[in-house]
């Protein structure tokens, strides 16, 4: 038994933050449906794909208290497709079937028992710490792109927090790569960090940590074990499981001595890169670099279509180079980039080259190179 009265708005903010983790396609019924539990002066929705688990609440006038869960994503498609404004009506004495009633509209919704809804018990998380959402979303921000999506090294398939260093000059760090490009972010370790397990948070997770910043004001608090990683914003809770397994020593493929410096203009070097990957099929063929004193020429070949080149004024002082790289991969290192100029550190055409931001020394970012 439950009975609810609640604003449409409040509703559709509490809903879109936990009906993502639900997947589309399940094999255990009950994963296809948010738990919504009424007590007090509001109501609790929760999701969960038994790696993933997302909490938040709505404020809601409860007449009676109680639980139920109903199919997530048809839940939401009906609150958003509601008139805004709308009070929405919620109650389940049928014991059968969820009645949502709005103005003129009704629906019935199939329940499950709200007793067969799974909790992802996260035992006890010893380490915990607050972080600034913006802080948060800059780590995330600046690696994610590099995430593996092979599941063979699943190891690699999200996106490795651990603090480097002691005292005030401790940093948190956070560190993604696919074996082709490495992308490593940090900022001063917030306090209570130091000494925290290194983890690997998932890519799904990370996914929708990233959805749910939407406040860089906010204060998130971080709680973790080796095992799971809660994340807490106000009322939302969201809960995850980690990735069992060992980060590779990423230092050992961080370049230290190449001594090749080329600066050049992030702006026209990504459109110029944009313009001539047009010729080529796919996104990941090579764009080749060709470097002589201040002056680079982009150049694709593509033995169906034909070639293309562009050339551009850069900085660039040591001897003539030619370099190719995934034109995908240079435009995804150049999306995340936040100044004007980009710094290229080469050694030869078969070194991982180095790539950071003129202002931004907390991120840098290392690229393998292609053979053309």
């Amino acid at each position: 038994m439950m009975r609810v009265r609640i604003e449409r708005a409040n509703l559709l903010k509490a809903l879109n933050h936990v009906h993502r983790v639900v997947e589309r396609r399940n094999t255990i019924p009950i994963l296809a449906n948010v738990l919504m539990k009424a007590e007090g002066s509001e109501l609790s929705l929760k999701a969960t794909d038994l790696d993933l688990e997302i909490v938040d609440k709505a404020p809601a006038s409860v007449e009676q208290p109680g639980s139920v869960t109903v199919p997530a994503h048809m839940l939401y498609d009906i609150v958003r497709k509601l008139p805004e404004g709308a009070e929405i009506a919620l109650d389940s004495e049928s014991g059968q079937a969820m009645a949502l009633k709005a103005g003129r509209a009704r629906f019935a919704l199939q329940m499950l028992p709200d007793s067969d809804f799974p909790d992802l018990n996260a035992g006890d998380l010893p380490v915990s710490f607050p972080l600034s959402a913006e802080q948060l979303k800059r780590l995330i921000d600046r690696t994610q792109f590099a995430i593996s999506t092979e599941e063979t090294r699943y190891y690699l398939n999200g996106i490795y927090f651990h603090v480097m260093g002691e005292g005030a000059n401790a940093r948190l760090r956070a560190v993604a790569t696919d074996g082709h490009r490495l992308a490593k972010a940090e900022v001063s370790a917030p306090a209570g960090s130091v000494g925290m397990p290194g983890v690997i948070v998932p890519r799904k997770t990370v996914g929708e940590v990233q959805k749910l910043l939407e406040d860089p004001q906010a204060e998130v608090a971080v709680s973790l074990s080796d095992s799971k990683i809660r994340l807490a914003i106000g009322d939302l809770v969201l809960t995850s499981k980690l990735i069992d397994g060992t980060f590779p020593d990423y230092e050992r493929v961080i370049p230290k001595a190449n001594d090749k410096v080329l600066t050049l203009d992030k702006s026209e070097f990504k459109n110029a890169v944009d313009r001539v990957s047009t010729i080529s099929s796919d996104r990941g063929r090579a764009v080749k670099l060709s470097l002589t004193a201040d002056k680079m020429v982009l150049a694709v070949n593509n033995p169906d279509s034909g070639s293309a080149t562009d050339e551009l004024p850069v900085g660039y002082e040591s001897e003539p180079l030619d370099i190719g790289f995934n034109s995908k991969y240079l435009l995804d290192i150049a999306d995340q980039l936040t100044s004007e100029e980009a710094i290229f550190k080469l050694a030869d055409p078969g070194s991982p080259t180095l790539i950071q931001d003129s202002a931004d020394s907390d991120a840098i970012y290392v690229l393998m190179p292609m053979r053309v």
